[in-house]
């Protein structure tokens, strides 16, 4: 008991004990795996913990004559659960295939080894065809030791055989997962065969099985990184989607209004006439434009688009409405329908016909982290919230912001009354 050989083998149960239940722990709780490769991966593990737990038991009776009973029982169970474990790799490559189980030449093929297999086992008990257990509790093998385990090897190797035959339908981590588990395996039960040596097997079940759920957890955690990226990328389109059909939906007042507005003028002031058709036609065609535009824009394009805007709004408002815009820091870009929206919301929410002129200021100020636009307004108040009407939510904004170019959109009162609307871009808003 005391000799290195022994010591080293408990060693090494130790260690494999420790890799199943760390594998067992990690495949029950880790939400990244689906749920089918995680239910196989559990009955896994916990085939592997008992199968470790037969060999460690089998390391401390194997000495004694007086346990030869006992020995008998183990070696039944730890050629039993082995044996479980090859047909396992079958049933889990035929669903990641996405192929029937009762339709399967391949199952049907491992399955009826696998009987055969069992059916020498049970033998074994009463004729010693396989082995044999002395009443001294020395293991002897039998005539049929090395056909049985040439059952399993032909199980393994049908399994690689379907690995390669189904390779296309695998992704590369899991084609190479299967490789991992199967070939080693089949080597170490060729070499059990002619050395008897039940800890290789062991051993090489713990690793492989280890082996193989690492690789198949990378590439569920891969497919998932990248199914999210697909999500998100999905709902920018979408995002901009309802960017660009708000902008077909242009309030009609405020197009009716600019066209009256114009009408008069041409007759009071054609110059000024002239300048609100180009101001206004400036602001339409930047609309339009960023109906298609589905990556982050210069700011200095969104500013002249909202300067457009708010020039159309002033010929109509005229001292009703005082702007001032203090935008220093433009070397940064930012996703189409930003800053114009903001603003064309503070004049819709702001204007208050009874009350006083309405005063919009646009500042834009360099940080240490990337940029920051900040619109207020002292006008009653504007609502945070998508009222249902035509003009752009700021909801789709903020979302168009986050998704973009990883920016952020905050509203708070302002100190007297109104509102401040404030955007940060990260970096360089790229």
């Amino acid at each position: 008991m005391n000799d290195w050989p022994d010591l080293f083998g408990f060693f090494l149960a130790g260690a494999m004990f420790s890799l199943v239940i760390l594998g067992l722990g990690v495949a029950a709780s880790l939400p990244l795996v689906d749920r089918w490769s995680k239910r196989w991966f559990i009955v896994l593990f916990s085939v592997l913990l008992v199968v470790v737990g037969v060999y460690f038991t089998d390391l401390l009776i194997y000495t004694h004559p007086e346990l030869a009973e006992v020995e008998r029982v183990v070696c039944f169970l730890e050629f039993l659960f082995t044996s479980v474990l090859m047909p396992m790799p079958t049933v889990y490559l035929l669903h990641c295939c996405g192929e029937t189980l009762r339709k399967s030449a391949l199952l049907r093929a491992v399955c009826a080894l696998w009987c055969v297999f069992l059916s020498l086992l049970v033998a074994s008990q009463f004729t010693g065809l396989m082995y044999t257990v002395t009443p001294d509790n020395d293991f002897l093998i039998g005539p049929g030791f090395a056909p049985a385990l040439s059952l399993m090897v032909a199980i393994l190797v049908l399994n690689v055989i379907g690995v390669f035959r189904r390779r296309n339908k695998l992704s590369k981590r899991t084609f190479t997962a299967f490789l991992v588990y199967l070939l080693p395996m089949t080597v170490s039960l060729a070499v059990h065969a002619i050395f008897i040596n039940a800890f290789l097997i062991d051993l090489a079940l713990v690793a492989c099985a280890v082996s193989m759920f690492g690789f198949i957890l990378s590439d569920q955690v891969a497919r998932s990184i990248r199914q999210q990226r697909e999500i998100a990328e999905q709902n920018r389109k979408i995002a901009n989607q309802r960017a660009g059909l708000t902008v077909l939906q242009m309030r009609p007042h405020f197009i009716y209004n600019t066209m009256m507005s114009i009408y008069y003028l041409c007759e009071q002031d054609p110059k000024k006439a002239q300048q609100v058709t180009l101001d206004f036609t400036a602001y339409l065609r930047r609309n339009f434009t960023a109906v298609a535009g589905d990556e982050p824009i210069p700011f200095t394009e969104e500013l002249e688009h909202t300067r457009a805007y708010l020039a159309v709004e002033q010929a109509r408002f005229e001292d009703e409405l005082i702007v001032t815009i203090d935008a220093p820091a433009t070397r940064f870009r930012v996703p189409p329908l930003t800053l114009q929206p903001l603003v064309e919301n503070a004049v819709k929410h702001g204007m208050n016909p009874d009350g006083g002129p309405l005063h919009i200021s646009v500042f834009t100020k360099k940080t240490d982290s990337g940029a920051r636009i900040t619109v207020e307004d002292d006008g009653p108040g504007m609502e945070a919230a998508d009222d249902g009407g035509p003009h752009i939510a700021l909801g789709n904004i903020r979302q168009r912001l986050e998704m973009m170019c990883g920016g952020t959109l905050t509203i708070t009162p302002r100190d007297g009354g109104g509102t401040v609307v404030t955007v940060t871009i990260p970096g360089n808003g790229k």
